[in-house]
């Protein structure tokens, strides 16, 4: 559906259909940015286009299987602390949700509590604003245990200052934590008490969480695989390009947040080493803080990552806005998104243009700094994948250090150890002894020193 500018009387609401499940009005509340504004100026910012931004809002709806009964951009110049939008537009969205007979209105901004409880009493509908939209899609797409614990913990802290009873005379949907539940629900009627006692307890079960994936990470340590994390934009093609270097058969759909939960796997690399391949969760614009914090146990692979590959749709309207919402949101991780020492940028979804326009990305990827190459890929196609698999082993060599070594034959435990706690690139055999030449990181740097009397390659 396209959407359509919701300002003053441009345009008028439109006779409704007759009534569906789930039938919902997407608001697009942007402000007008004005030429000469500091947003304008900073350097730092990037304008998102209204309709993209509005398209985003509704393919969130539609990921949770709601009916787009239609997109409205309602531009506003300032934010009005009672409802977010003006008295105007809230009667002019009051008028058009009745005519459309929508049973849930999404405004495409972060509403305080008191805005969203004004809005339902004045449109007579269900309000949710991006965040509590986005956590419902999370609360759904949970599979594993940990998920499950970390989208009910942000719900809950999402949940505590909303416990009002708004709308508890419409019939509420289905599923999810709450939202769009069904009748009898005692989400609205929990008091903070029991929500405070349930959040403690998840974070208790969440240090747990925690403490088995430090566990896991040790063991990864003490054998010489490293770790590659994949972030991006969500429906950038992560998925997609996880399966591709992978092998494996990870859910990967045109959809927003298609996959939530994080996955490993082991990646083969050109020369016969290994590392282990991170899918993570998909970023977005606007992620509400709750899940930031509460998804840090699992974004903690993406801390601990020795190469981090950010995956970008190159072929998407707002590709640079997208680039500026990542990087927003690994500052948060406290990571530094020009580590250009960790970081590899992979333009993905190049199948999607002709061999001129692919010749343009060539030649816009060949004028960046040197230190800030960009990886040209289709993770449909597999075109570029070879480059990049060698980027990422080239990344990875930089971080250990390559030794020549030579071993009596006879030592089967050395041997054996050096073959679980570092890369052997050469073994041959002369007169007795193996001539190695293996690749370590820095913590084995001086074990493998000491014990073998190796010695660094000379380049």
């Amino acid at each position: 559906m396209e959407p359509r500018n919701f300002d003053g009387d441009a345009d008028r609401p439109r006779s409704a259909g007759a009534k569906q499940t789930g039938r919902v009005l997407v608001i697009g509340p942007y402000l007008r940015v004005r030429a000469g504004s500091a947003d304008a100026q900073s350097e730092s910012h990037v304008q998102r286009d209204a309709e993209a931004r509005l398209d985003e809002a509704a393919g969130l709806a539609r990921a949770i299987d709601l009916v787009i009964a239609d997109a409205i951009i309602a531009p506003i110049s300032q934010i009005r602390p009672a409802t977010y939008i003006g008295k105007g537009k809230v009667e002019e969205i009051a008028a058009l949700a009745k005519s459309l007979d929508v049973e849930l209105v999404v405004m495409d901004c972060a509403l305080a509590p008191i805005q969203q409880r004004n809005l339902e009493k004045e449109l007579h509908a269900k309000v949710l604003d991006r965040t509590g939209l986005i956590l419902e899609i999370f609360g759904r797409r949970a599979k594993t245990k940990e998920g499950s614990l970390q989208v009910e913990l942000a719900h809950l802290n999402y949940q505590r200052s909303r416990l009002v009873r708004s709308w508890t005379h419409l019939e509420r949907q289905r599923g999810g934590f709450g939202f769009m539940g069904g009748p009898g629900e005692t989400q609205i009627e929990a008091d903070r008490r029991l929500i405070q006692e349930r959040i403690t307890k998840l974070e208790s079960e969440l240090k747990k969480v925690q403490a088995t994936r430090r566990l896991h990470r040790a063991g990864r340590q003490r054998v010489p695989y490293r770790v590659v994390a994949l972030v991006g934009y969500t429906n950038a093609g992560k998925s997609t390009l996880f399966n591709r270097l992978t092998r494996a058969d990870v859910q990967a759909a045109d959809m927003l947040f298609a996959t939530l939960d994080p996955t490993l796997r082991a990646l083969n690399l050109p020369h016969g080493g290994k590392a282990m391949l991170s899918d993570t969760v998909g970023f977005i614009s606007n992620l509400p803080t709750q899940l930031v914090a509460a998804f840090r146990a699992t974004l903690e692979e993406v801390l601990e990552a020795d190469v981090i590959l950010h995956v970008r749709d190159i072929s998407h309207e707002d590709a640079e806005a997208q680039q500026s919402d990542v990087d927003a949101v690994l500052r948060q991780l406290g990571i530094n998104p020009d580590d250009s020492g960790r970081i590899i940028e992979v333009w993905n979804k190049i199948d999607r243009y002709d061999v001129q326009q692919r010749e343009e990305l060539l030649n816009i990827a060949a004028r960046r700094p040197e230190d800030h190459p960009a990886m040209l890929v289709s993770a449909v196609s597999g075109e570029g994948i070879d480059a990049l698999l060698a980027a990422i082993e080239e990344r990875l060599a930089a971080k250990r250090t390559t030794l020549d070594l030579s071993i009596d034959a006879a030592d089967g435990a050395g041997i054996s150890w050096l073959h679980r706690n570092s890369e052997v690139l050469a073994k041959e055999l002369h007169d007795g002894r193996f001539d190695m030449t293996v690749r370590v990181d820095e913590t084995k740097r001086d074990i493998v020193v000491n014990r073998f009397d190796a010695v660094p390659r000379v380049a």
